[in-house]
């Protein structure tokens, strides 16, 4: 549910470490958000991460 649309980036799993060395799961979250963009005479909507924006915005 919450990848991007363009580059499929997603969700991670990785691990917490305290200073005692405990483990514990956590998760890293992309930021994805859902933008309509201008795209010349094209309107492109979905949701994308925040690198895809920038590089989106950059092209036109």
């Amino acid at each position: 549910m919450r990848t991007c649309s363009l580059c499929q980036k997603g969700t991670k799993v990785g691990r917490n470490r305290s200073h005692a060395q405990n483990r514990t799961p956590r998760t890293y979250k992309a930021n994805i958000q859902k933008v309509t963009m201008q795209m010349g005479e094209d309107r492109i909507s979905g949701t994308f991460c925040t690198k895809c924006i920038k590089r989106l915005k950059k092209t036109d």
